[in-house]
């Protein structure tokens, strides 16, 4: 993670905004078709005009866009994967989806993410202070970033995986969304190895990410892994399973 890494995410999102967006494209409407709905979605529940440049509305849909719609190259094959495991798994399912593309898009929501679960597995609760502190000496001390880690924070809860201590400003974990479907999980291992900007990692670290807290991952099989058709399971050292992109893959080539 560098200091010039691009904020992006700067509002809160709920849920039901990604689930219309993603639904939206799944239909096959074009990105124009797109917006103008979700401009009409959000008409009586974001402002238009904002006194820092562009209103909250128009940020808010921006990142929806760049979340699902106008990924770049090498996250489309992770976004079309996506959209299959919305089409085919339950509702309840679509939270590990969209938490997956807004890792890999918005690398920043990983960092805030993994700064939470670390915290979370240190010691039980996650201040806000304490994340704020840790995000900014990863980053600067930038207005953008304490703004955008706030809304994030708030994002976390608004979609039920903190919610609120009994002391101000201090979050708790919610009961973890539990994953039963090897195939969705490997694809959230995936979308967070992307996001880490690395083209490999140790199974073992890679299951325990702290920026996948929310979720309980079921025992993934390399048959899983190797199912989303860009990752391959190598073993490194004798004992050391390996998690790697596949060179031959075009999704990951930057």
């Amino acid at each position: 993670m560098t200091r010039k890494m691009q904020i992006g995410f700067t509002q809160r999102l709920q849920l039901k905004w990604l689930d219309r967006t993603a639904s939206l494209l799944s239909a096959g409407s074009p990105r124009a078709q797109i917006k103008a709905d979700l401009i009409d979605l959000l008409k009586d529940q974001l402002s238009i005009n904002g006194t820092e440049g562009r209103g909250s509305r128009e940020k808010t849909i921006t990142i929806l866009l760049k979340t699902w719609v106008t990924v770049p190259t090498h996250l489309q094959a992770l976004r079309d994967q996506g959209l299959e495991h919305l089409h085919r798994l339950p509702a309840k399912d679509s939270l590990p989806v969209h938490w997956g593309m807004a890792m890999a898009a918005y690398p920043f929501f990983s960092v805030v993410a993994e700064t939470v679960g670390r915290l979370l597995r240190l010691q039980g609760t996650a201040a806000a202070p304490q994340v704020q502190r840790r995000v900014r000496e990863l980053l600067g001390e930038r207005d953008t970033v304490s703004r955008a880690t706030r809304r994030i924070l708030r994002t976390f809860i608004d979609w039920g995986v903190l919610t609120d201590a009994d002391d101000k400003g201090v979050y708790e974990r919610t009961s973890p969304h539990r994953i039963k479907d090897g195939r969705l999980a490997a694809w959230l291992i995936e979308a967070n190895l992307l996001a880490s900007g690395s083209t490999s990692a140790s199974v073992d670290v890679i299951m325990n990410s702290p920026g996948l807290f929310p979720f309980d991952l079921p025992r993934i099989t390399t048959k899983d892994f190797e199912s989303t058709d860009h990752l391959e399971v190598f073993r490194e050292g004798g004992d050391l399973e390996m998690l790697a992109f596949r060179r031959n893959g075009k999704l990951h080539s930057k």
